[in-house]
């Protein structure tokens, strides 16, 4: 993929937290605290990303996949064993003024909030605007990280007819929602539909075999299909839905998972156990690229600070970084031993997240979060961390306090 084909189209936003201090009035301040729940037991550990230091724990009901919302104000654990999903305030109040950003930093909470249904799976956030899906029911849930935090949220539901493994994608008055397959709901989703909150259809339903994996890039969202993505974008507030198709000259596949890019708009996707693919939504069926990998994926994610970087940790117990202009392995560095894909897949493998200046990769197997400098891309530090450090997010970025 050459440079010109990715068109930049979101600056990336830095959200901050982290640790609680005083600061004087109108003070710069960076700081960066990571989320990581354990395989080994159902907690959440709050980490002060710069003095590698425990903050709290917070107790679950089982482990967690950890979902932070764009603000960075909120992450939420959904323990989809045990039909929880809970919410944690990462202690930070982000407040753009558009040439600068404040910043309030408190103490993370653990809030009341949860939700309790019948296999919660996928989580979606966009601009405040939160679905919940379950798998074990036939309708969606919807709600706003504002009224999670006011200790008031107000939910709202879309049926989606049959109960499946599915996805919903949040708009303000609209959702979209995966299509269950009507021969058989165990089964891979057929397609998505747009919806109403009164239950009504909007346009016609789409067609997307197998769908599978999603995400956002700047004002437009995917959904993985084993034919292509659909592109999700809006007009006038009401989401409109196109097919974009894999082209000929990629070999027989598809994305299952995707992730969006921040400052560039595009996605990233696994293409197979050793393969990676790159799209720029913009150039059609021309803006799809293979990076093959040196053995297979365990991991990977975006920089949303470096955005022409995305990274990948590969069974062998490398973490890569990728070029997403050119497609290319850049550099490569070795941080744990090996971890086979054979197995569970829930077994516990490293995870990626950046934080800041740095990389962070936990190694469940020697109980460490590894940090790594992303500007040279060399290994700096270690944490213990006890357990099993497996899911991880990052919340982080600069402001201004005012705090006296």
């Amino acid at each position: 993929m050459k440079k010109r084909i990715l068109a930049r189209s979101i600056a990336a936003l830095a959200v901050a937290i982290g640790s609680t201090s005083a600061y004087a009035h109108d003070e710069g301040v960076t700081e960066w605290r990571l989320f990581v729940a354990d395989q080994a037991s159902p907690t959440v550990s709050v980490i002060d990303a710069t003095d590698k230091a425990l903050i709290d724990t917070y107790e679950l009901s089982g482990p967690a996949a950890l979902h932070r919302t764009s603000s960075g104000q909120t992450v939420f654990a959904v323990q989809g064993s045990e039909g929880r999903v809970s919410a944690i305030n990462t202690g930070i109040a982000f407040h753009d003024h558009g040439d600068h950003a404040d910043i309030d930093v408190d103490a993370p909470e653990r809030l009341d909030m949860e939700l309790a249904g019948e296999r919660p799976a996928h989580f979606v956030e966009q601009q405040g605007y939160i679905a919940q899906w379950f798998d074990g029911e036939d309708e969606a849930r919807f709600f706003t990280e504002n009224s999670v935090l006011e200790g008031k949220p107000e939910i709202r539901t879309a049926n989606i007819e049959a109960a499946h493994h599915g996805v919903a994608v949040p708009y303000q008055h609209h959702a979209v929602v995966s299509i269950a397959n009507p021969d058989d709901a165990s089964q891979r989703p057929i397609g998505a539909r747009v919806v109403d909150f009164e239950g009504n259809h909007v346009g016609e339903d789409v067609a997307c075999p197998g769908l599978h994996g999603s995400a956002g890039s700047g004002s437009l969202y995917a959904l993985a299909c084993q034919t292509g993505l659909l592109i999700i974008s809006t007009q006038d507030g009401t989401p409109e839905i196109e097919h974009l198709t894999y082209p000929a000259s990629l070999p027989e596949g598809s994305a299952s998972t995707l992730l969006g890019g921040k400052g560039l708009q595009y996605f990233i996707g696994n293409f197979g156990a050793d393969r990676l693919v790159i799209i720029d939504p913009s150039q059609g069926e021309e803006g799809f690229q293979l990076v093959q990998l040196p053995t297979r994926r365990v991991h990977f994610a975006t920089d949303p600070i470096r955005p022409r970087f995305a990274y990948v940790f590969t069974e062998d117990g490398q973490l890569h970084k990728v070029d997403v202009l050119s497609g290319e392995l850049t550099q490569s560095l070795r941080l744990t031993d090996p971890y086979s894909m054979d197995g569970h897949w829930n077994d516990p493998r490293p995870r990626i997240a950046v934080a800041g200046d740095n990389i962070v990769v936990t190694d469940p197997a020697a109980e460490t979060l590894h940090f790594v400098d992303a500007n040279s891309f060399e290994q700096v530090d270690d944490m213990p961390l006890e357990g099993k450090p497996f899911n991880i997010v990052a919340v982080g970025g600069s402001g201004v306090s005012h705090h006296d």
